[in-house]
């Protein structure tokens, strides 16, 4: 665009607001490519050109921002490239282009054809011929051109020179002109800044590009930016640049900005250690909360849905929900509320209390009642102090831009599909907008405001009705129910607080609609900081969700359960008869996922990258995944003392699946992206699934099945033959492999050898050897074809607790127990692993692996102290 000549330029020292939006936006995309002109932009206009040195302040930004990962940084400038490099000095990370883009440094143009070549003698003659003619022109020979500098002469000499140079050379077919300040510069190569540019773009596939510039040869580069390009113009004059400054200190300044900004983007803001976040819940969806109280991780209107607040995975531009004191300051504590998923955050005069309710239900004048919106959740402030709150939605991770309506009673969320609104009476919002997205902010006083303030993030509905119930009523309705499960259960003497606040959290992880059962609330939270590994674990999987309900079984809740084999048995209904085709997990509606796909508009958890939605282990084959739903249905027989007409149903698919494709190499349980082995702890859990259906058919009534021990015993002697390996003196991975892995415990876990066993004691003295490291078990140490390494496991840690537990060693799983329960965050959550180095949880949170392990082990070392 045209910016006027008068345009009104900020205060030195200050920065146009629009111009630091630009940059905060620009500043988070995927591949950026800055570019900047060199005379008049990183250096100073000079008397002698050969003197102009590039200010520190520029140096020192772009220098950095070349060192940044997904950045590339060109200066392009009329220069010569020899001269450019000698007097930049630059290092090689940064690209130069001279000649107004006729000179690469990486490659772009090829050696001049003898044609051109030709052209350019011919040039250089003419102008010589032009310069001796008026004194004090100089000329500049550059590989494909020659630059004719006015710069200091007389001005009447100067305008006749380039009168010449017009009506001479300028003028000849193949010519190129570019006319800048005091200079013009002819050219065999037809090419200018712009193109140059256009090309660094399209080798680099640079996302967006920020370009600065003084001259009029700019422009060219001004004039094919486009989409999120950001164009800043140093100086006055008109130009098509959208932004301007007034001095190259100023875009040093802007340089900083970018760096900064990009920085944050690229490594995370300051990222809260994983096991720090709390999770709420309320049978619908999941939100986490960091112990700032700041709301960084909600989807709607599932826990597979789209976010709305993606800070956790992307910082606070992809969306949060803020509440601090006004003077700021670390929280004195926060805390779940007994027996609830109520979380408490606690400054000095002021308290947030968190919880996310069921959907609002009203009654019309005519009686019936009314159901209002999706999930709501609620926010209430009290004490004496005054607060800040930042409201920042960024619905589908940030991808749908948002504008927020202030009305009396709070705000609509505006722009995307699914309607939301924050009630909030009596709180007075400021709104502010980045150029895309706004954000709300309200400082409010509790003193004034009678020492309570109720925020309600209402989803599914723009309603800013008034609640006809109290506040603390509805709080009370909310949490009464997790009070009465938790009351209801059989909860060990051995670390009962953290066994109930495992329970809780795996009971909300259960999606009570349709029965499935999340493995974590979260997606992409890094197996290894600022590493490939992140996953998204939002998903129901088969085996994790079995393993979960067996847990909670064991605690003596058959509900969790009970849904789970439904939902099963629709996932198997849905397979049209081929139950060894069901996948290793489905959505939480219990359909295929789509397509594992990267949003690269995120930069990941403290930078980690890709953040990922879906999962490719979709397509995966995973034969293990039928022994633990068969242990569940023999659990839930054994409690109930009965079998129900769909699990009898479930359990013979089972059991047919497994007959149809035991033999069968697979992936595994860890989903590795290698070809198929024939797994230990898949062939254990094939023999297990038969086991356990023997088991039903015994105890509750039905006939043995010969076919069926005939099948288990096969199995049976199959991996207690081929699994066992001589040079290693354990079970290992898969048949005929050396290395080990943590899930080969299960050949004595699950009963296939008994404790006592000694191969199944060297398996244990061998994994722990080579796997466990202080309070952690690794998974294994093999090649798994990813770049990088994890922390150690929970649920590994839990299965070699248990390992010593069968094989005598008491005390040693007592005190690897203590280890793993320290490891814990400060409200009792565990995420996927652990980090015994950094000492710091890693992977998806909280994991419902971490939690079913944490339980299991609690009530086997509580059964062993009643012995």
């Amino acid at each position: 665009m045209n910016v006027p000549t008068d345009i009104v330029t900020p205060p030195a020292g200050t920065m146009d607001p629009e111009l630091r939006a630009a940059i905060g936006r620009i500043a988070r995309v995927p591949q950026l490519l800055v570019a900047c002109d060199y005379d008049g932009t990183l250096a100073p206009i000079v008397e002698d050109p050969s003197k102009a040195v590039p200010l520190p302040e520029s140096v020192a930004a772009i220098r950095a921002l070349a060192a940044l990962p997904q950045t590339t940084v060109a200066v392009v400038s009329g220069r010569a490239l020899r001269d450019l490099a000698a007097l930049s000095r630059l290092p090689s990370e940064v690209h130069l282009v001279g000649s107004h883009g006729s000179e690469f440094d990486i490659g772009f143009v090829e050696r001049l054809s003898p044609e051109l070549i030709a052209v350019r003698t011919r040039l250089r003659d003419a102008l010589r011929e032009i310069a001796a003619a008026h004194p004090g022109v100089r000329l500049e020979r550059k590989p494909a051109s020659v630059a004719v500098h006015t710069r200091g002469v007389d001005p009447q000499v100067a305008a006749a020179t380039i009168e010449a140079v017009r009506n001479g050379p300028a003028k000849w077919d193949g010519v190129t002109v570019t006319q800048g300040k005091e200079v013009i510069e002819l050219s065999v190569v037809a090419t200018h800044k712009g193109t140059a540019v256009d090309q660094l773009r399209t080798q680099l596939s640079a996302s967006a590009v920020l370009f600065i510039g003084d001259d009029v040869t700019d422009e060219n580069a001004f004039g094919n930016l486009h989409g999120p390009d950001v164009g800043i113009k140093i100086g006055p004059g008109d130009t098509q640049a959208g932004y301007r400054v007034a001095e190259p200190i100023e875009a040093a300044r802007a340089l900083g900005l970018l760096l900064e900004t990009r920085r944050h983007w690229l490594f995370g803001e300051r990222a809260v250690p994983i096991e720090r976040h709390s999770m709420l819940s309320n049978g619908r969806t999941v939100a986490l909360l960091t112990p700032e109280a700041k709301v960084s991780w909600l989807c709607h209107p599932k826990p597979d849905s789209a976010a709305i607040f993606a800070d956790l995975v992307g910082g606070s531009p992809a969306g949060h929900f803020s509440i601090v004191p006004e003077r700021g300051g670390i929280p004195l504590g926060q805390r779940y509320r007994s027996g609830t998923m109520t979380v408490e955050t606690r400054w000095s005069g002021l308290t947030v209390t968190d919880w996310l309710d069921l959907p609002a239900r009203e009654t019309t004048p005519d009686g019936p009642a009314i159901i209002t919106g999706d999930s709501t959740l609620v926010r209430v402030l009290t004490g004496s102090g005054k607060a800040r709150i930042d409201f920042a939605p960024r619905p589908e991770f940030g991808q749908v831009a948002v504008q927020l309506q202030p009305l009396d009673d709070g705000l609509l969320v505006l722009g995307s599909n699914e309607p939301a609104a924050l009630y909030a009476p009596g709180v007075t919002w400021e709104v502010r907008s980045d150029g895309v997205n706004e954000s709300a902010e309200a400082m409010v006083d509790l003193s004034a405001a009678g020492g309570q303030v109720v925020l309600e993030l209402r989803f599914g509905t723009h309603s800013l009705e008034h609640h006809a119930v109290p506040i603390h009523e509805r709080q009370a309705k909310a949490e009464q129910p997790w009070k009465d499960w938790v009351a209801s259960l059989r909860l060990p003497t051995t670390a009962r607080d953290l066994v109930a606040r495992s329970a809780l959290t795996l009971r909300g992880l259960c999606h009570e609609a349709t029965g499935s059962i999340l493995a974590a609330a979260t997606t992409s939270l890094p197996e290894e900081l600022g590493g490939v590994r992140n996953w998204d674990y939002r998903y129901c999987w088969l085996r994790d969700a079995a393993l979960t309900a067996r847990a909670l079984v064991d605690l003596g809740s058959l509900e969790e359960a009970e849904a789970l084999l439904r939902w099963v048995d629709g996932c198997v209904e849905r397979t049209g008869g081929h139950p060894e085709r069901l996948h290793p997990l489905y959505t939480i509606d219990g359909y295929e996922l789509g397509a594992e796909a990267v949003i690269d508009t995120l930069p990941g958890y403290a930078g980690s990258r890709p953040v990922r939605v879906g999962n490719l282990a979709n397509h995966q084959l995973q034969l293990d995944v039928f022994g633990p739903i068969a242990d569940l249905i023999a659990a839930v027989a054994d409690a109930r003392g009965s079998v129900r007409e769909d699990e009898w149903r479930v359990l013979e698919n089972m059991v047919e699946a497994v007959r149809r494709r035991w033999h069968e190499p697979d992936h595994g349980i860890w989903e590795a992206r290698l070809p198929p082995r024939h797994h230990i702890f898949s062939k254990v859990m094939c023999w297990m699934t038969v086991d356990r259906a023997l088991h039903i058919m015994r105890q509750h009534g039905g006939e043995d099945r010969p076919e069926w021990v005939e099948l288990r015993d096969r199995i049976g002697a199959n991996v207690l033959e081929n699994g066992w390996h001589e040079a290693v003196e354990a079970y290992s991975v898969a048949y005929g492999d050396e290395d080990m892995d943590a899930s080969s415990l299960w050949i004595g876990l699950s009963g296939l050898l008994p404790g006592d066993d000694p191969r199944f004691l060297s398996t244990v003295l061998r994994i722990e050897a080579d796997l466990r490291s202080g309070p952690v078990v690794y998974r294994y140490h093999w090649d798994d074809g990813l770049p990088g390494r994890e922390g150690g496991f929970h649920i590994c840690t839990a299965w070699l607790i248990e390992a010593y537990l069968r094989t005598g060693r008491r005390t040693d799983a007592e005190e690897l127990f203590r280890q793993m329960i320290d490891t814990a965050g400060p409200t009792g959550l565990l995420p996927e692993q652990y980090d015994p180095l950094a000492e710091r949880g890693l992977g998806n949170h909280p994991q419902a692996y971490s939690h079913l392990g944490l339980i299991r082990c609690a009530l086997l070392l509580d059964n062993m102290l009643k012995q």
